[in-house]
Parts: C-alpha cells; structure tokens; sequence
C-alpha cells in the first residue's frame, strides 16, 4: 500500500548533530583554504559577520516553522505571506541551491580520494553517489543515524584539532614554517593583508561554507518534537560559529601562516602533516572526506524532500509525492541524484574550476533563499501580530535586524559582481529565476484555462 505521510522518526540527538552537520561542511573543510587566501587572518572576521547573519536568518525560520503546526519547509511559509508564485519560485530554488551544493560536495569527495589515488575526480564522486542513494532510500532514521555519525566524526576532529593547537601553542612548537604562535596572525602582512578587498571577496566562500544550516527547517516534517528540538538546536548555532568555525580558524593560521596555506588543498590536512604527524594527515583526510560525503547526504536527502513538498503543493509532478514503503520519496530521490551525478561530470570536463563555480551559484541562491525567510518573518510580525505575540520562540531586534541583514546579503551580491571568479556565476544565475518566472506563467495559464473549461462543462 502506498505511504502518503514522511514518518516523524528524527530524535533530539538527531536532529542537534544534524545541525552541527549543517554548520560544519566542505565549505570550512575545503573551501576555507581558498578564502584564507583571499582574506589571510581577517578571515575569521568574516566567518563571525556571515555566522551571525545567518544565526538571525535561523531565529526567524524557528519562530515562523512553529507558528503554525501545518508547516513543512519554507516554501509553505514562503506561499502563505508571499504568494504561489514566491512559493514556486523559492521551492525550486532551494532545490537548485542543494543540488548545486551536493555537487560541490561530489567535486570535492574526488579531490579527497586524490590523496591517495591517483585517479580521475570524477569516479570516486560516481560511487559515492551511488553508495549514498543505497543508503537514504531506507527510512529516515537510516538518514538521521548516518548522519549523527558523520557529524561525530567532524565535530571530534575539530575538538582534536583545537586541542592539539592549544598544546602546540604552549610549548610554542617549531615547524617547518617556524614557530606556533599567536603572532602568526599579524606577522605576516597584518589582519589584512591582502586589504579591505581580499577581506570582501572572501564573502562568497564564507557564505557558502554555512549552507546548509537551515537543514533544521527542511527536516521538521520529520522531526518527532519540532516544539523542542527546533529551539534547542537553533539557539545554539552562535556557539558552534564561535567555536567549529571561529575557534577552528583561529588554531590553524597559528600553527600555519596564512601564507603557507594553498587554496587547492585542506587547510585540516596541511596542519597535521606541518606538525610531522603524516598518518593523522591521512586520518584527517579521511575525516574531510566523510565530512564531503556527509554534507552530499544532507544534500540529498533536502532535495528529495523539497520535490516531495513542491508535488504535495501542486508545483512538480504527482509522480514525485509518492512514498515507498520506508516512507522515503523514492522518485524524487532519484530524480535528485540524477541531476547530483552532473557534479561527477564537471569534474571530468573542467576539475580545477568546477568547485569554485558550482559553490558561487549555491552561496547566490542560498542568499536568495535566506532572503526570503527574512522578507516573510517581517510580513508575518506585520500581518499576524497575534501569532507573534503568542510565540514562545521570539526572534530577537526583528523587523530592524532583518533589513539589516537584507543589507549585508545585498552587499555580497555587489561584492561577487566586482571579482572575476565569481561575476561569471552571479551573471549565469537570474537565468534560472527568469526560467522559473517563465515556467509558473505558463503553468498559471494552463491552470486558469482548465478552470474556465471546467465551468463552461459544468
């Protein structure tokens, strides 16, 4: 018998190393070494700007998810105070922004896997889709399960890596690239030193490196406590930023100078084989990997969920709404995945740039997406004062904090125009909206035309 409803099996514990999942990916495994690059030790400034923008982000999607116990992801939101056409246009994107991501993630599981082998990019990106598809067309637990794992796993890391600075820095350890140190941070060019514009155009790496994060949102309809659990893991991301990004950072350009760093390779790995520690470098490579490969889980698993909600909502093909009996949407996973392998073939056509490419597209439509919560918790306040009023997860300095960070999204979007690797994508990606507009016209016409013949039969 076909299964109609998603099963509420994510516990407490899931649903909090979900979010630490969430914070912690490739962007900050693999992508930060490209943004230090950019920024040098200003880099940790701008993980705390981002970081703290998007916990705001975070804090209206709680209060928002949990005004109304019908709600199953942001496009609901998004219909209720936006319109059909926001939702349709929101929901696709968000699809597109996962699918982009997961790319990313594939791209860089091949990266990883060159530690060791020397093959092509895009063969361990194909058996890793296809281990991870194994694996997510099982029940959501299986999902929620692996998921904790691979969360452990990072989070760990990052405790041994903080651990292992802190160590170094007190006894003031001697490597290859001199003494660890907090003089590191400003003896090599200064905070800035490539200046305010190696500060500006790190932005685009950092945003992307917290997609991911409202992957709470997106897991709601599943979760089998929304009321306690959302609350709990939205309030403490602050602590993560500070200590998972800020604190990680903060270690590693002491132990390396900035300058040492390369941005083709994992600043993580570099560190321990600095240190003279070559089998952790391998353990840690290892651990960047099932980091890619967890957050391309993640990546799938929103993806097929998004289809499932979009064909519940009329928007994408009943076929996509359907349940096997694990109560996973099978089709839409697989529709999903299909699109996901296009990151293995990039990886074949053009390995050197397909990463930075499919992470600007991701880090433009994740800011349209988190705008759009934004915009919606400002109408909600406005429009339903009494929703607001009895909400018992408030978030804090609304609507003045919302334009605020309305602002500073905007400001990104100027700041990719201005550099040369990423003006190409942010040129590219208002086809994809001007697609969608196109598409829900059509789709409204044909709609209202089926209605019209529908009353003249009638």
């Amino acid at each position: 018998m076909a299964q109609t409803e998603l099963k509420r099996e994510l516990a407490n514990r899931h649903v909090q190393l979900i979010a630490i999942g969430g914070t912690i990916g490739t962007g900050l495994f693999l992508g930060s070494g490209k943004a230090i690059q950019q920024a040098g030790p200003s880099i940790m400034l701008t993980y705390l700007i981002v970081g703290v923008a998007v916990f705001f982000v975070m804090r209206a999607l709680g209060e928002l998810l949990l005004s109304k116990a019908g709600y199953q992801s942001f496009t609901d939101i998004a219909e209720d105070y936006l319109g059909p056409r926001a939702a349709f246009i929101t929901g696709w994107t968000y699809w597109f922004c996962w699918i982009m991501t997961a790319m990313a993630d594939v791209i860089a599981v091949g990266v990883y896997v060159q530690y060791w082998f020397d093959i092509p990019q895009w063969v361990p990106a194909v058996i890793c889709l296809i281990i991870l598809l194994g694996l997510n067309l099982l029940t959501v637990k299986s999902f929620g399960e692996l998921e904790f794992w691979f969360a452990l796993i990072k989070v760990v890391t990052i405790l041994a890596l903080i651990g292992l600075g802190i160590v170094l820095l007190v006894t003031q350890f001697k490597t290859d690239a001199g003494s660890v140190s907090v003089r590191n941070l400003w003896e090599h060019g200064g905070v800035f030193p490539n200046g305010v514009k190696g500060f500006l155009f790190s932005f685009q790496m950092v945003v992307f490196a917290y997609v991911g994060v409202e992957l709470v949102g997106v897991s709601a309809a599943e979760t089998a406590n929304p009321e306690k659990n959302i609350p709990s893991a939205i309030n403490k991301i602050p602590l993560r930023i500070l200590f998972f990004y800020v604190g990680a950072l903060f270690v590693l350009l002491c132990i390396n100078p900035w300058n040492q760093l390369s941005a083709s390779e994992s600043p993580f790995v570099r560190t321990f084989s600095l240190v003279g520690i070559p089998v952790a470098a391998g353990i840690i490579n290892f651990v960047v990997l099932t980091s890619a490969a967890s957050a391309c889980n993640s990546g799938m698993f929103s993806t097929s969920r998004i289809l499932y909600n979009l064909s519940r909502r009329n928007q994408a093909s009943p076929q996509l709404g359907k349940l096997n009996r694990n109560h996973v949407p099978a089709n839409s996973l697989f529709l999903s995945t299909l699109v996901i392998s296009a990151g293995a073939l990039l990886s074949k056509l053009i390995p050197g740039q397909a990463f930075g490419i499919v992470t600007t597209i991701s880090a433009i439509c994740f800011i349209w997406v988190w705008g759009v919560v934004l915009v919606c918790h400002i109408k909600y306040k406005r429009n339903r004062p009494d929703l607001h009023a009895a909400s018992k997860f408030k978030a804090p300095f609304t609507p003045v904090i919302n334009y605020a960070v309305l602002t500073l999204f905007a400001a990104i979007l100027i700041i990719m125009l201005f550099a040369d690797e990423t003006r190409p994508a942010l040129l590219f990606t208002p086809l994809w909206f001007i697609l969608l507009f196109v598409l829900y016209s059509i789709r409204s016409r044909k709609e209202k035309k089926g209605q019209e013949i529908s009353i003249i039969n009638t």
